[in-house]
């Protein structure tokens, strides 16, 4: 029986830094396809679970590369950041585990393989990378049991960073849409997770994923790195 799960790709944002007069997720590699076009070419790979795309910033230009996909609108894209446009995914998919990741993120597809066997499951995750800590990236540190205990771009001794792709069991999806509720228009969906640690035991369990390329695209050098990663 197929683990029951469904795959949300945040893509509302308006992707400043890397100044594109489009939606960054369609930004196109070298190789010819886009950001976006790559992360689905790889998810339909994991037992084609529902993938709902959160859309704002120019949203028509999202919708029209990929009619066949579901969609769910941010009008408030302008105003808030990602935790306003998970808890609106959260509270719209359907019930069970789900599978979230930012729109700017390219990735080898293996990295989905190592994840396979955890989607649908009781364990709530979010993957990192401990090759490198960038100064403006989210970063984690671990308790004396291995589960997350911090999870902010401020972390002061930091064991390595997030990457932007997570997955939330369904008996933790309550828990986290509350603490995405109390999270500022302006926080990253990171926000909740950290506070729902904090103030509620959440327990999160960091996988990683060092071994497979996995690069956020906030800028320029993103760019050139990723082509350089994927240029197949």
């Amino acid at each position: 029986m197929e683990a029951q799960f469904s795959v949300v790709v945040l893509a509302a944002g308006r992707g400043t830094r890397l100044g594109r007069p489009f939606p960054k997720p369609l930004t196109r590699l070298a190789n010819g396809h886009s950001i976006m076009q790559l992360q689905l070419q790889h998810l339909r790979a994991l037992a084609r679970p529902p993938v709902y795309i959160v859309v704002g910033f120019k949203k028509e230009l999202i919708m029209e590369d990929f009619p066949d996909e579901a969609f769910l609108y941010n009008p408030d894209f302008s105003e808030t950041n990602t935790s306003k446009s998970l808890l609106r995914a959260l509270e719209r998919v359907p019930s069970g585990g789900v599978l979230w990741l930012n729109g700017d993120v390219v990735f080898d597809p293996r990295l989905l393989d190592e994840l396979r066997p955890r989607l649908g499951g009781h364990e709530t995750m979010v993957c990192v990378n401990r090759a490198a800590v960038g100064e403006e990236e989210v970063k984690y540190a671990v308790d004396p049991d291995g589960w997350v205990r911090e999870l902010s771009k401020t972390v002061a001794e930091p064991l390595g960073e997030a990457v932007g792709i997570n997955y939330i069991a369904q008996q933790d999806r309550d828990l986290l849409v509350r603490h995405l509720e109390r999270c500022g228009d302006d926080d990253y969906f990171e926000r909740a997770i950290e506070t729902a640690i904090a103030d509620d035991g959440l327990r999160v369990r960091p996988v990683d994923i060092s071994e497979f390329a996995c690069i956020e695209l906030d800028v320029e050098d993103d760019l050139r790195r990723a082509n350089s990663l994927f240029n197949d």
